[in-house]
């Protein structure tokens, strides 16, 4: 690996390091005309010079990060010298605490840190269940009709309702859920927005009109008392904060709702439907997982969850994860001026043939068998690591897991079509729908 070609163009810092190996400018040209995704200009650079180098698509170069050692360098042990500037979501999200820095960020991230984890997850276990049974029971209809729906839609309307009930205590209902289709939507449309935060509102004006609408009749409901059938939800936290904390205006409020929103429900769904198309061309990985102790155990719980995680190797939540250099530093033996913006990317550490074997099999036993995946916490980190790492893990996970206990013992999908590729924008989503009908299973 040529680890010394083209560095000098990139800003040095003397005796700090070794100058980053940059790309050449004929390699990211020839990406430019090619009109391909992101990814792929990245997967070449990191195949050119490895877990650390540099390419340009402006005046200044941008660093690629995906060794594990230099990505729990920059996530995990330097938080401080490497920085988020501005979420991409922004637009969608405010101030929630996906996008806060600062005071602010620490701030927030305490208020609901703890009702993510320990105790905290034991407030929504009966929440989850409830919204995976209404699948079940709809996907029971279906089986006993033949209808065919699009499996997408499916995972979205399940971890909107997870979701929703964790919030506020309620069930989703139609209504709320045809007017909250407009959280999507922006999500969507993120990448095509102008750069200019006040054109990019004006772009979706009509949509956040909607999602505000749906938030503040949430919040005036929390803010009366008037708790769920599940008791009161995690809103209700949010709107008591605001006696001993000025800052939680409804404006905040709103601001965190969205965020809980986006990050709860947009993620999970998108992995469970990853998941279903991987079933589809290893089905042999459905069978093994049932197999693997009786319903209930902790044997079958066990080996669903290695089904979703290995999903989320393929197809981590966040696909990218950018940085800003604050402070010169030196980052696997390379020079880092302060400054500097970096991506670092757990899909491609994922991909990764040095650390995963066959990288593109699904293969859930990685995560079954003694030595079936690297031990770095830098190799394998789909929701982030260090003091940023994605706040509802453990959500997540037990939603997908729950869901999964109840659906695939008694079906399996068979997909009318299946996407031809994916989309990489704030997740990595299969581009086009997933129509599918359930099939007796094999027994």
């Amino acid at each position: 690996m040529d680890t010394e070609a083209s560095h000098g163009s990139l800003p040095y810092v003397s005796g700090t390091g070794r100058p980053v190996p940059e790309v050449e400018p004929e390699l990211v040209e020839r990406w430019r005309a090619g009109g391909g995704e992101l990814v792929e200009l990245l997967s070449q650079v990191r195949e050119r010079f490895g877990g650390v180098a540099a390419f340009r698509l402006g005046p200044a170069p941008t660093v690629l990060v995906t060794d594990p050692q230099a990505v729990q360098h920059v996530l995990a042990r330097h938080p401080e010298r490497y920085v988020k500037r501005s979420h991409r979501a922004r637009v969608l999200i405010g101030d929630g605490v996906l996008s806060a820095t600062g005071a602010a960020w620490k701030r927030q991230r305490r208020l609901l840190q703890s009702q993510f984890t320990g105790t905290g997850m034991q407030r929504y276990e009966q929440r989850i269940t409830g919204a995976a049974r209404t699948t079940a029971e709809r996907w029971g209809e279906y089986a006993r009709t033949g209808q065919t729906f699009d499996v997408g839609r499916e995972m979205r309307h399940f971890a909107l309702d997870a979701i929703w009930r964790a919030l506020t205590g309620h069930p989703l209902d139609d209504g709320t859920e045809r007017e909250l289709a407009a959280v999507q939507a922006v999500a969507t449309a993120l990448p095509t927005l102008p750069a200019d935060v006040t054109d990019a509102q004006e772009a979706v004006a009509a949509d956040l009109a909607r999602i505000d609408a749906v938030a503040r009749h949430a919040i005036e409901a929390a803010r009366s008392g008037a708790a769920g059938p599940d008791g009161p939800g995690l809103l209700h936290v949010l709107v008591e904060a605001a006696a001993e904390h000025p800052e939680y205006t409804d404006r905040l409020i709103r601001d965190e709702l969205v965020t809980l929103l986006v990050a709860g429900h947009e993620t999970t769904a998108t992995t469970l439907t990853w998941l279903y198309l991987l079933l589809d061309t290893y089905p042999a990985a459905r069978e093994q997982a049932l197999a693997a102790g009786g319903e209930g155990s902790a044997q079958r719980r066990q080996a669903v969850q290695a089904l979703v995680h290995e999903t989320l190797r393929l197809y981590p939540s966040a696909w990218i994860l950018p940085r800003h250099a604050a402070e010169d530093d030196t980052l696997g033996g390379y020079a880092v001026e302060a400054g500097t913006d970096l991506l670092v990317c757990p899909y491609l550490t994922h991909r990764d043939p040095e650390l995963w074997a066959d990288p593109e099999h699904f293969d859930p036993g990685r995560f079954l068998t003694p030595n079936g995946r690297p031990t770095h916490p830098g190799a394998y980190f789909p929701f982030g690591i260090g003091p940023r790492a994605c706040l509802g893990v453990q959500f997540a996970l037990r939603e997908s897991t729950v869901l999964l206990e109840h659906l695939l013992p008694d079906h399996t999908l068979a997909f009318s079509s299946t996407p031809a590729k994916a989309v990489y924008g704030i997740t990595v989503r299969p581009d086009g729908p997933t129509p599918a009908a359930l099939v007796p299973p094999r027994r």
